[in-house]
């Protein structure tokens, strides 16, 4: 029958689109974790190593800024012309970074594809929400948060091998074949803008955007690093993100065509939402970032072995995302999920803390990590089809981008203040205090600083990582009582 023909044809393009933007997820979620593992490497062979923070910032200052800009500029010119932006710059700055002959040139190109990347997961996130109507979207979104677990642990395992077997430049490299793929399936697949706006580019709201958050993250660094290699100090850094932060909110409520309208924060669901999502990403990267350190050095697991301890949690993420993606999408009562994630992150939290603290064996980090993947799956992809769901079509970018900016932040913002809290731990005679009260022995950085890995290391390590995760439990807690505010009418 003709009009089968055409339901199928057209089922097949979604599918390829579909595709297409899957990939965009795993370029941008794959590159993020192959490149921090063979940072050391890299940073020995061009020479660098005082710099090696600066190709981490370089990308997370632009990825960051350009998110909420993608998601307002594709409501204005339709998601595929984006992409195609996106996508073409990310592409030709990982060829650059591939070909970089030193730290400056690295850290440059690194720049450069970040502004890139800062797309690919806004853009794809929007894209779904073009496709697929408010009732399917936690189906899809919980596809991406499941490609996103995927390539949790096989960046650091592909950017072990590439070192072992090839060079530091195919991690840069062997992006390219996967862009090109993604690049031509949207182009073939995803549907063109059918109209575009009239509009006025806010370059004031970008630059005090720019301005504040590269200010922001200066600052977290050099709180976060035990010595501060950045031009200006935290508290100059701090004041000048707060200054141009307040100016930036100012402008974009004057704004013609705003980057990020203040309005939609008076939106009950879409502020709550965007604010608990923003906790999470906080909860995590302040608790997980050291969690190798504790396999390794607490635990004496092999880096290899360190990496295949979290295969529980990534299985969990798979299952739940996949499954409570599903079952979300069915009921239509996208908080319920929502709250439920949230709740089984912040016990898998408080069980890590818990284990960490009592310095028990694999088995419980296991457990506690299980749980902890399933939560993530459920939250993430449910906190994003909330947002969506919040929102006319017309701003589903701008919304997109924004949630993407605050996820980016509150990351940034947890791992600075785990770091500080393991420097508050192990530094200087705070930390020697603290761990004569709870070991009766001095602690803190000297004992790790002076070779072996010795039983006072091990303790001090302990201690400064439960630390951490408590402190990422507590903050998903506070998500979890943010989520209970979300409005429980059911989508249809």
């Amino acid at each position: 029958m003709p009009g089968e023909t055409r339901a199928a044809h057209t089922q097949d393009h979604f599918r390829e689109a579909l595709a297409g933007l899957v990939l965009a997820i795993v370029l941008s979620s794959l590159d993020q974790n192959i490149v921090s593992t063979a940072l050391p490497h890299i940073a020995q062979v061009l020479g660098g190593l005082p710099q090696i923070s600066w190709v981490v910032t370089a990308f997370l200052l632009a990825s960051t800024v350009s998110m909420p800009i993608y998601g307002k500029l594709s409501d204005m010119h339709g998601r595929r012309r984006l992409f195609i932006v996106s996508i073409s710059i990310f592409l030709v700055a990982s060829a650059l970074c591939g070909f970089a002959q030193d730290m400056n040139q690295l850290i440059a190109f690194r720049a450069l594809q970040g502004l890139g990347a800062g797309g690919l997961s806004t853009l794809s996130q929007s894209a779904i929400g073009d496709l697929v109507g408010p009732r399917e979207r936690g189906r899809y979104q919980g596809l991406f948060s499941g490609a996103q677990a995927v390539c949790t642990v096989a960046g650091p395992l592909l950017g072990g091998l590439f070192i072992a077997v090839a060079s530091w430049r195919w991690i840069f490299f062997a992006s390219l074949p996967v862009g090109l793929l993604a690049l031509g399936l949207i182009v073939a697949r995803l549907p063109a803008a059918t109209t575009v706006r009239a509009h006025r580019i806010d370059y004031a709201g970008m630059f005090l955007l720019i301005v504040s958050v590269g200010a922001v993250l200066l600052a977290l660094n050099g709180v976060a690093s035990a010595r501060n290699t950045f031009p200006v100090s935290p508290a100059v850094s701090a004041a000048i993100a707060l200054v141009f932060g307040a100016l930036f909110v100012g402008w974009e409520k004057r704004a013609q065509e705003p980057i990020v309208s203040v309005g939609l924060f008076r939106n009950d669901t879409f502020a709550v939402a965007v604010a608990a999502s923003g906790m999470m990403v906080f909860a995590m990267q302040a608790s997980m970032v050291f969690l190798p350190l504790y396999f390794q050095m607490v635990l004496g697991k092999t880096p290899t072995a360190s990496g295949l301890m979290l295969l529980p949690q990534i299985a969990g993420m798979i299952v739940s995302s996949t499954w409570g993606g599903r079952l979300s999408s069915a009921s239509g009562n996208f908080k319920r999920f929502f709250m439920l994630g949230v709740g089984l992150e912040t016990l898998g939290l408080a069980s890590l803390g818990i284990s960490a603290f009592a310095g028990a064996g694999s088995v419980p980090f296991l457990f506690a990590l299980a749980i902890l993947g399933l939560g993530t799956g459920l939250g993430m992809p449910n906190a994003i089809v909330l947002v969506q769901n919040a929102v006319p079509s017309a701003k589903l970018g701008m919304a997109t981008g924004s949630m993407s900016f605050v996820r980016s932040l509150g990351g940034a913002v947890g791992v600075a203040f785990s770091g500080f809290v393991m420097r508050l731990m192990l530094d200087g005679e705070r930390g020697n205090r603290l761990f004569s009260r709870w070991f009766g022995h001095e602690g803190g950085s000297g004992a790790i600083a002076g070779g072996g890995v010795g039983p006072h290391t091990a303790d001090a390590l302990r201690l400064a990582i439960s630390c951490s995760f408590a402190l990422g439990a507590l903050m998903m807690a506070v998500a979890f009582m943010t989520s209970t505010r979300v409005s429980t009418e059911p989508v249809h």
